[in-house]
This record gives structure tokens, C-alpha cells and sequence, in this order.
């Protein structure tokens, strides 16, 4: 099985939530706990895997985070 490791950087306090290449931007502020929740449901849609396939690796509460996918 393939893994992928993804360097993701959280915008905060935009407009809306999207997931724009290795940019995710959030409407919450920057260290919401809701922020790792968007982060995943994003990219399980992106990568058309399911939730419990991401897991976050590093910076859990950073705006620079480090994802890995199963």
C-alpha cells in the first residue's frame, strides 16, 4: 500500500473552507481544534480516500502541518 506525505499550510480567518493545493484556508481561528477536523474531511474528499486513511503527523496546533495518507 501506497503512503503519501503532504506538507499542508492552514490560512485562517478566510472567507470559507477550502483545500487549494498545499494551502488549506478556514474560516476558524488558528488554533482550533476544528481546524485538524476540516483539514481531514477536505482531504478525504480531495484524495477520495476515507477519514480514518489521514492521520496528521506533525503540527497539531501549527499553521504548518504534516500529513500522511494511507
Amino acid at each position: 500500500m501506497t503512503e503519501i506525505l503532504v506538507e499542508i499550510r492552514v490560512i485562517p480567518n478566510a472567507d470559507h473552507d477550502e483545500l487549494v493545493g498545499t494551502r488549506l484556508y478556514v474560516t476558524s481561528p488558528e488554533h482550533d481544534s476544528r481546524t485538524n477536523e476540516i483539514l481531514i474531511e477536505l482531504m478525504a474528499e480531495h484524495y477520495n480516500v476515507k477519514k480514518n486513511r489521514i492521520k496528521i503527523m506533525k503540527g497539531f496546533n501549527s499553521i504548518q502541518k504534516t500529513v500522511k495518507i494511507i
